[in-house]
């Protein structure tokens, strides 16, 4: 037991507010003087009306009890670096109900204030000690069964709670997109890892409810329900009335979500579970049965701080204080113990204590575990990758009745066609890759019956269908959020969006959520997936910098993520089927760079010469992961390392130059953008005199840096070196575009200086 309490007075003056709100509930349970029924039976409610039974109460009870303990033992331990994380669920412990009402094989999205709902779920499988998981994870151990010690998160595995690392509303838009995957997965005849009826459950706070990506999630879950569409995901909006330190405007949550369109609306009281737990059965019910998005808004309440550093004093008045700790959930958890005669205040306080006593211990066991020691262990699942297996996925072939069936004939395989541009390899490499997997999806703007802004994904839909091939709202985030809910129920989604400029409204769907996943799962959840990406520059002027993007540095600054960018036809069959593989081994998510200049694009030297037509690629042939491709590799004189429209360009400057001084140009095509083969750029550089580095990306931010780096690095800093850029600026409009991008002339005459040097 602990030591007598304070006064009120002392402790309303006590900055240390995790001490006062476990000062007040041992004294208000100390305190109790009213009038208790008879014990009530297991199956009894625990007070008259109430849905909740005694039993159910107990355990919730409990659950509030662990999630307290939990973050009270942070606080203490933080100050002794036993503990690395002190944002706590106290005030919030009520969430404990939507985990006891829905089912661990729901998928869930998680607040991070949601210690409650980890203890209850946990009860739904045998073996699992939600207290020792969590001290795992508050002491960054290696044995964290969640992240394996890189982050304190709400996961787990066997519980489908798929770990979320700063819930600022980011997550909301995979939670939807998890939703559709359920009944996607009906659509298409996919086996789902879940039962058929689950709905996905997302939380969060109120003040992140006006997050762009959280109106972004409500809106399109709305525009699916307006069409008829099933999308059951339960949102639960756990309202404290404070974000860290901005008040909530009151009432905000109810008039702002009570009269939305296709979102119904359910309100529960997450601070009683006598009365909110029937609400709350009434929000789930009606998730679960309509299929319908459904809002729950959770009243809950915010003691202790936002975290431990945060000094609550510095902007609320300590009457304010007073009056939030008076509202704590456990003290009308532990009046309705005492009052239903479930147990006296001695018994409420032993028990109170000897979870106090598990937290602790558990704590203090988990800091002694093993720490991560070493850069190896820390990155092991960031990006995981399993070369032979991709190599021999990649090149697997054994659909050919399936492809004969979609062709039309063998005489009308593409291999059997003439050499074709870019845009045409591309779209029969998608037609092969919807025969090798059935699960496979692609969607977007325009992608359907249209065929895509620039034809691309033409005649996907009429070959596949609208359930495999469709279109979408108009707004990325959401396209990558379906993505991610298709790809964690086991599918493979091939989200399309229509412009690299575009892909900067939604960009942390690949940075915050789909790259982080595996990280921070310690690789148990992926949401493997080839994000098909149209960019670059060099369209003849057309459409200024929203169709001349060149920012690459926004993809290759993402931790795990993989970037192929062809230059030609034959290039983008192999590595779109390398793409894929990876995603199907190992989950990886990938960027398929596309340019768009030379999707069309025939020609290399002089019109009509067709020499940048690829024939196309037999289906067992695949582009291995990180290779380069070597024009010219005999050429020792200069070297060019380029991507993309450079490749060509590369390659009429190294004629020029050839003609003009007789020296002879290699020219190596990276295509592998992300992670770039430091071995090869450093291995052609040692093999040639001279070396210039062509990027259409920006000066400050393209590739030629991490290019440059690499040849300083690998000891061929010494020859002589060049780099021509794209300029620091957006690309205007018409021929002025080239006025800040390599050209031919540009590079011709880095080249010709280079040659001249000594």
């Amino acid at each position: 037991m602990s030591a007598p309490a304070p006064s009120a007075p002392a402790r309303a003056k006590n900055v240390n507010r995790a001490q006062v709100c476990d000062e007040n509930f041992i004294e208000f349970v100390r305190a109790f003087n009213g009038s208790v029924a008879a014990k009530p039976s297991a199956e009894q409610p625990i007070l008259p009306h109430s849905l909740c039974t005694v039993a159910d109460f107990f355990q919730l009870f409990e659950s509030q009890l662990i999630s307290r303990h939990l973050d009270l033992m942070a606080r203490v331990l933080r100050v002794q670096n036993k503990v690395y994380y002190t944002i706590g669920s106290s005030g919030h412990e009520g969430n404990a109900m939507v985990a006891r009402l829905t089912r661990h094989t729901d998928p869930a999205f998680l607040h991070y204030r949601s210690g409650g709902f980890m203890a209850e779920r946990s009860r739904q499988v045998p073996g699992l000690d939600p207290i020792m998981d969590s001290a795992l994870s508050f002491a960054a151990s290696r044995d964290d069964p969640a992240s394996g010690g890189r982050h304190k998160v709400w996961g787990s595995k066997p519980l489908w709670v798929l770990p979320q690392t700063s819930t600022i509303a980011s997550h909301l838009p995979k939670a939807l997109g998890t939703a559709l995957a359920i009944e996607q997965a009906r659509r298409i005849g996919h086996r789902l890892p879940i039962p058929a009826d689950s709905i996905a459950i997302c939380s969060f706070g109120d003040a992140s409810s006006n997050h762009a990506t959280a109106q972004t999630a409500f809106n399109a879950a709305q525009w699916t329900a307006y069409q008829g569409l099933p999308a059951p995901v339960l949102f639960v909006c756990e309202d404290n009335g404070i974000g860290i330190s901005v008040k909530t405007p009151g009432g905000w949550i109810a008039n702002a979500f009570q009269q939305r369109l296709n979102l119904p609306y359910f309100f529960a009281d997450g601070l009683d579970l006598a009365s909110g737990y029937a609400q709350v059965a009434d929000a789930v019910s009606h998730c679960r049965s309509s299929r319908q998005p459904t809002f729950l808004h959770l009243k809950t309440t915010r003691i202790m701080g936002h975290a431990g550093t945060d000094f609550e004093v510095e902007y609320r008045t300590i009457d304010e204080l007073l009056a939030v700790e008076a509202s704590d959930p456990l003290l009308r958890s532990a009046e309705i113990a005492l009052c239903s005669g479930l147990m006296n205040p001695a018994q409420l306080l032993g028990w109170y204590e000897s979870i106090r006593g598990k937290c602790m211990a558990a704590a203090l066991a988990a800091d002694q575990t093993p720490k991560l020691l070493s850069k190896a262990e820390v990155m092991r699942p960031l990006a995981p990758y399993s070369a032979e297996l991709v190599a021999r996925e990649a090149v697997r072939f054994d659909n050919a009745e399936k492809r004969l069936a979609v062709f039309g004939s063998v005489a009308q395989l593409p291999e059997n066609q003439p050499p074709r541009h870019l845009a045409i390899l591309i779209n029969n490499a998608l037609h092969d890759i919807f025969c090798k997997y059935p699960e496979t999806l692609l969607f977007g703007e325009d992608v359907a019956q249209k065929g895509g802004v620039y034809t691309v994904t033409k005649g996907l839909h009429k070959a596949f269908k609208g359930n495999r091939v469709f279109n979408t709202l108009l707004d990325e985030t959401t396209i990558l959020g379906l993505a991610q809910g298709l790809a964690n129920l086991g599918m493979l989604p091939l989200p399309e969006i229509q412009y690299l400029a575009y892909y900067h409204n939604a960009c942390d769907q690949i940075r915050g959520e789909a790259c982080s996943l595996q990280f921070f799962s310690n690789n148990q959840f992926a949401n493997p997936m080839v994000v098909r990406m149209a960019g670059l520059g060099y369209q003849r002027g057309f459409g200024g910098h929203f169709h001349n993007d060149n920012s690459i540095a926004a993809l290759r600054d993402i931790p795990g993520l993989t970037i192929a960018c062809p230059s030609r036809g034959d290039d983008a069959v192999g590595m779109l089927r390398t793409l894929v593989a990876m995603a199907k081994v190992d989950g990886r998510v990938g960027i398929f760079l596309e340019p768009i200049a030379l999707y069309m694009t025939k020609d290399l030297y002089a019109p009509g010469d067709g020499q940048w037509l690829c024939t196309y690629p037999a289906p067992d042939f695949a582009v291995p992961y990180a290779a380069e491709r070597v024009y010219h590799d005999d050429a020792s004189d200069l070297l060019i390392l380029s991507y993309g429209n450079g490749v060509p360009m590369a390659l009429r400057a190294a004629r020029e130059v050839a003609t003009r001084t007789g020296k002879h140009t290699r020219v190596v095509d990276l295509r592998w953008l992300q992670p770039l083969n430091t071995e090869a750029i450093v291995r052609h550089a040692k093999a040639c005199a001279r070396v210039l580095v062509l990027d259409e990306g920006r000066r400050s931010a393209g590739i030629g840096e991490g290019v440059i780096t690499a040849i300083m690095e690998g000891g061929q800093g010494s020859k002589p070196l060049r780099r021509v850029v794209g300029d620091d600026t957006y690309t205007p409009l018409a021929a002025a575009a080239n006025l800040i991008l390599p050209t031919d002339a540009t590079v011709t005459a880095a080249l010709l200086e280079l040659a001249g040097a000594a």
